[in-house]
This record gives C-alpha cells, sequence and structure tokens, in this order.
C-alpha cells in the first residue's frame, strides 16, 4: 500500500504460535498471564519479511503460519525494495538458521531491527520482552528446554508454496525485465537503448516452452545490469507488435546494438541465448585494454572492505565523556557494545538508534574535541555492526555522518585523536553494502575526499596515514564495482585521485600505507574511460613512474607496485 507521497505503509503482522493455549493455559503453569507465543514479521511492498529458517520473505499472509491474529501499522517508508534487500542481505550472518533461539534470538528481534531501519521505532515492548517474562518465572526455566523442542519446528520450517521462498533464492528486488504492452511501449523502450542495446523475448500464452526460458532471459537481465535493454512482448495480446515484427514462432529473440537489428533467431535453447547475447554485449562494449593485462597479484589481494572493530576499554572511555558519559542514551549504547563484545550479535539487540543519532548530531556541534573523540570512538565501534551501519545509510540526508565528518573538516585545527576515529568511523560504514553510494554522492563525497585528502599528509602520525589509505581502497572498491556491475562511475573527483598519487610519492615510512594506496590507484584506474579525466590525469602525475620507484626502493610489495605500474602504461 503506497501514500500519495510514494511512501509505503510497513505493518506489523502478529501470530500466536500457541494458538490460544498461551492464553488459557499461561496463568496456572507460569504464574503470569501471556496473551500468545509471538511470533512477528514485516509486510512492505507487498512483501512479508520474516526470520526463521534465515531471512524469508513471502506473499503477505501466505507463510506456514497462516493468517496473522493482529496486523499493527508501524508507520511509512520511503525505502525501495533495492535497499531493502539490501539491508536485509546485510543480516543474513546474523539471523542465519544456526543461530535461531526461541529466547534470546527470534524472530520479534528481527522485525524489531527491520521496524527501526524502516521507520525509525521499533515493535511492541510487550511482544520483544515476552521471552524474558517466562524466563524470569521458576516453571519458565524448567520449561526453556521444552518449549524450544515445541516451537523451534515452527519458527524455522522453510517456507512453503505459494511463497517465493528463502531469501537469497528468490529474484533480488524487482525485476529488470520491460515488459512492452503495445507497439508504442516497445518503440519506447528500443528508443532509450539507441546508445547501447536491446533484447526482445517474443513470446505468447500458449507457448510452454516460453515459460521454461523466461526465468533464464531475467536471469541474464540481471546480470546484464544497466548495460543492456531486456524485453518481453505477448504477441497473443500485443497484436500490432506481432503484425510489425511478423514473429514466425514463439519464443522468438531478437537483438539490436545502436538502434539498429543485429540478430533473430528462435526457440527455448538456454545456451543459445546465452551466447548471442554475451555476443552482444561485447559489441555493445568492447573489451578494454586494460583486460589484457594480468593482474594476479592485485586479483589475489583481498578486495574486503577494511574496518577498525576493537572495542576500547568502555569504562575508561565513558570516564574520558565526562557528564556526557552518564546520558541515558550514552549508558545504554555501553552496555549494547559490551553485551555484544561479550557474547556477539545474536545476543545484543539493537537499542534505539533514533535517540543515538539526534544525541550524536547534537553532540558534533556542541561538545569540545577532547570529548567528542571518546564519543566518535563509540560511534566506531556501534558502526561495525551492519544493523547499525544500515540505518545510518538510510538516515534522512545522512544527518549524522554529515555532522561527524563537518566537525573534523570545516576546523583548520583537529586534534590527532579525533580525526584518526573519524577515518576509522568512516571505514566501519562499509559493513553495510548500502552505505557506499551514500559517500561518494555529492552531499558526502567532498566530506569525505577532504578528509582522506588531509588525513594522507600528515607526516606526523603514520596511523592516521594507515586509516586514510585504508577508506581510499575502500572507496576505491566501490568505484570498481559500480563500473564492473553497473557501469557506472561513481566517483569522478580528480582531486582525491592526485591526493592519493601524491600520498605515494610522499609515503617513506608505511609498507601498509602504500599498499593501500597502490590498491586504490589500481581499482580507480582499471577500466576506466579511455578518454576520461582519471587516466589523463595518472598520466600527467607520472604515477606509474612513482609505482616502479616505490618497487625499486622497496617501500611496498615490489610485485604488486610493477604490476599496477604496467597497468598504467597500456
Amino acid at each position: 500500500m503506497s501514500t500519495d507521497s510514494g511512501e509505503r505503509l510497513v505493518q506489523l503482522y502478529v501470530y500466536d504460535l500457541s494458538q490460544g493455549m498461551a492464553r488459557e493455559m499461561s496463568l496456572g503453569l507460569l504464574g503470569v498471564q501471556i496473551d500468545a507465543v509471538y511470533h512477528t514479521s514485516i509486510v512492505v511492498g507487498g512483501k512479508e519479511y520474516y526470520y526463521g529458517h534465515g531471512i524469508q520473505y513471502s506473499q503477505p499472509g501466505k507463510t506456514h503460519h497462516g493468517n496473522p491474529m493482529e496486523v499493527e501499522p508501524l508507520g511509512v517508508t520511503a525505502l525501495p525494495d533495492d535497499v531493502i534487500l539490501g539491508y536485509l542481505d546485510s543480516l543474513k550472518s546474523i539471523y542465519s538458521p544456526e543461530a535461531y533461539d526461541l529466547f534470546v534470538h527470534n524472530c520479534n528481534n528481527f522485525t524489531n531491527d527491520v521496524a527501526q531501519f524502516l521507520c525509525g521505532r521499533g515493535i511492541p515492548a510487550h511482544i520483544t520482552s515476552l521471552p524474558q517474562t517466562v524466563l524470569n518465572t521458576p516453571f519458565g526455566q524448567m520449561l526453556r528446554p521444552m518449549l524450544d523442542r515445541a516451537i523451534r519446528p515452527i519458527t524455522t520450517a522453510p517456507n512453503m508454496p505459494p511463497a517465493d521462498g528463502a531469501f537469497g533464492t528468490a529474484p533480488q528486488g524487482p525485476s529488470r525485465v520491460v515488459v512492452a504492452n503495445s507497439l508504442h511501449d516497445l518503440e519506447t523502450t528500443l528508443k532509450s537503448a539507441e546508445s547501447s542495446c536491446a533484447v526482445i523475448f517474443f513470446t505468447s500464452a500458449t507457448c510452454p516452452p516460453c515459460k521454461v526460458i523466461y526465468p533464464r532471459f531475467e536471469k541474464l537481465s540481471s546480470e546484464a545490469g544497466d548495460k543492456a535493454k531486456f524485453i518481453k512482448v505477448d504477441i497473443s495480446t500485443s497484436y500490432g507488435v506481432g503484425q510489425k515484427f511478423q514473429i514466425p514462432a514463439t519464443p522468438t529473440f531478437m537483438t539490436f546494438l545502436k538502434g539498429e537489428r543485429v540478430d533473430q533467431w528462435s526457440g527455448a535453447n538456454y545456451g543459445d541465448l546465452a551466447s548471442r547475447v554475451e555476443t552482444l554485449l561485447k559489441m555493445a562494449y568492447p573489451p578494454h585494454p586494460h583486460t589484457n593485462v594480468n593482474l594476479r597479484v592485485t586479483l589475489s589481494t583481498s578486495m574486503s572492505p577494511v574496518t577498525f572493530t576493537k572495542v576500547p576499554p568502555l569504562d575508561k572511555v565513558i570516564e574520558k565523556l565526562g557528564p556526557t558519559g552518564k546520558n541515558p542514551i550514552v549508558t545504554s549504547i555501553k552496555e549494547f557494545i559490551a553485551l555484544r563484545d561479550s557474547q556477539g550479535a545474536i545476543e545484543a539487540p539493537l537499542r534505539q538508534l533514533s535517540d543515538w543519532a539526534t544525541f550524536l548530531q547534537e553532540s558534533f556541534t556542541g561538545l569540545p574535541a577532547a570529548t567528542l573523540f571518546p564519543l566518535v570512538d563509540l560511534f566506531r565501534v556501534t558502526l561495525s555492526d551492519p544493523r547499525v551501519s544500515g540505518w545510518f545509510a538510510e538516515e534522512k540526508g545522512n544527518a549524522t555522518i554529515k555532522a561527524m565528518l563537518s566537525s573534523v573538516t570545516n576546523h583548520t585545527s583537529v586534534p590527532y585523536p579525533l580525526r584518526l576515529v573519524t577515518l576509522q568511523a568512516t571505514c566501519n560504514l562499509f559493513t553495510s553494502s548500502l552505505f557506499p553510494a551514500h559517500l561518494t554522492s555529492p552531499s558526502l563525497s567532498h566530506l569525505v575526499i577532504s578528509l582522506v585528502t588531509t588525513s594522507l599528509l600528515d607526516k606526523s602520525h603514520t596511523n592516521a596515514r594507515v586509516a586514510a589509505a585504508s577508506l581510499a581502497f575502500n572507496l576505491a572498491t566501490h568505484v570498481q564495482k559500480q563500473r564492473a556491475v553497473h557501469n557506472e562511475e561513481a566517483l569522478q573527483d580528480v582531486e582525491f585521485m592526485a591526493a592519493v598519487v601524491e600520498a605515494l610519492k610522499e609515503e617513506k615510512d608505511s609498507k601498509e600505507v602504500v599498499k593501500g594506496l597502490v590498491l586504490a590507484v589500481a581499482l580507480v584506474s582499471y577500466c576506466a574511460p579511455l578518454e576520461g579525466e582519471i587516466l589523463e590525469l595518472l598520466k600527467v602525475l607520472e604515477a606509474s613512474e612513482v609505482l616502479n620507484e616505490k618497487a625499486k626502493v622497496g617501500m611496498g610489495d615490489k610485485a604488486l607496485c610493477q604490476e599496477v605500474a604496467k597497468l598504467l602504461e597500456v
């Protein structure tokens, strides 16, 4: 359900796993009244998301739990499906099938996290507190193993038809295939692909082979991303299309390159379809000369983002905060970090992140630098949890992150400890796949680049340069991913690349800094537009000579430096 503003309603579906038995028997058994054994799920955008056999989703009300006993509106969200699915994907390691626990890590913990992400508020407290209510009774402690054995098979059962299936096996987000219902629709879509290429799938309602090959067609569409338009036309209803294109049978496929028809064939042979699509994409996007360079050393290096997850002595951090450390919000965050550090994310439910965000924003503008340092350090640790970094990724206007970055980039004199923990906190934003795109957006990129460039040139503090090189590497991995997967240039600011090369040239102490910067150069330059500013800038700065010199004097991995230098000489 959508509102006029494009926002969608977020609902909480509430089920009673006891089918009424809890209400009737709890008082006599436990000594406390329990209305239900709650199972909850989140419904938004026509899907019902829940946790049991891992993270799953279904058509609303079509899970194996049947009809909900209650539907409660939680609020609205403007987040699209791909962002929601990206957030859920980041939670898979926390909410895995093996991690399910009826009392400490269940469906209600999951819906509480997702509700905070979507609406900025959790689910009702009487639901999340129910397990502790049961365990607080002597008989509840005795019944715990029996209750877990009885309920677990119900909650962790794999989803059944007609649901979509377990999260991760169903299509990730809406289909990329464009359905053309008329000749006008088809011609409009083909026109939009005149600068690239298109594949048309002509089908009909009475064509069994079409139903077999269509999921493969969708898969190819997803893999191609924005490089090509994949179009489906049902000629049994779109008569104008059938008449114009004279389709002899279904399925028939037709490809277009730069607005001109290239190929046409019939039959449901997936190998043939995949081969012809691959050929079309190569014609539309000729291989870059960089693809001929042997990058064995570069590609064998882990491309996982660098993060800083070490937890400092919390009591000392709170002591450094002075009166600020006594704030209930800070106390709550300290408890969250301590619990997560000692027992893992499974045992540490999220706190009210909207309150934490408001507190941080006010602190960044009102507290002295000496107090900000330990506060940002706490923030850094919370951001190592993908649930937290994912929430801040979709915070309106990225207000908290913008305030944090502004507090160190808009002042001429910033203490080294504050700059260091800010760099590390920014690196931890990469624990969520949702955040990199925000950091390279116009609203934040100038702040991030300013932080990186200033810190790379800090000759007095090696750790600041290491953290800055790590952040540069993280940004570069996002640039390369966007180019390879989405054919987009995520960061076109030459100031960033100039700072990286200059820092690489000047670095004489840390091989770790050199390695991070060399990999950043490799990732940003690899398959960059041949006539673009980045490759031209690297030539002007003589980056290949800088890399060869680093290899010669033994600053950094010799093979890596030589390999990337060769890449820049192509």
